[in-house]
């Protein structure tokens, strides 16, 4: 497992962020639930494919120590695993029944804890404490989030306008 923790914290950080920056970016426009929902599945799933894969392909375009396909490939699956696990946890406020009109606060805490404790994961593979590597996570994840909700809302308002 420790072989594949770059891989995997690689396809969290993406998961996470990501699909906070769809939530976030629908939530600004003002869209509706099955917006979120429909969007962020899609993608969960399109976008870590193509995160595993382009592992993959960035494994077997090196010009020494080229990979075959199959050393490859349990890279790519790692950093799917990373993004899918993590990629669910903003869907999860929209998903879980009675939250009411909490649903996008509880989304960016849980997608926050999420972040700092995928952050914090790092210290084990790098040498950084492991609050400073949560941190760094956290803040970069946030900026993510912060300009889709921003583009969102300017989306919404810009098209609004148009109407």
């Amino acid at each position: 497992m420790r072989r594949f923790l770059p891989e995997l914290i690689y396809g969290a950080n993406d998961g996470i962020v990501t699909t906070l920056a769809v939530v976030a970016g629908v939530v600004g426009a003002n869209l509706s639930t099955q917006i979120i929902l429909i969007l962020g599945f899609a993608n969960l799933f399109a976008d870590g494919v193509s995160m595993g894969a382009s592992n993959v392909l960035s494994l077997r375009s090196r010009e020494e120590n080229r990979p075959s396909l199959w050393e490859a490939l349990p890279f790519g699956v790692a950093t799917f695993v990373g993004f899918l696990a993590t990629g669910l946890v903003p869907l999860l406020a929209y998903l879980l029944p009675g939250l009411g009109d909490n649903r996008f606060p509880i989304a960016v805490a849980l997608a926050g804890v999420t972040m700092f404790g995928v952050g914090a994961s790092r210290s084990l593979v790098i040498d950084r404490r492991w609050y400073l590597a949560g941190l760094e996570m956290l803040v970069i994840g946030a900026l993510a989030g912060a300009i889709a909700y921003g583009v969102g809302l300017l989306g919404a308002h810009l098209v609004n306008g148009m109407a």
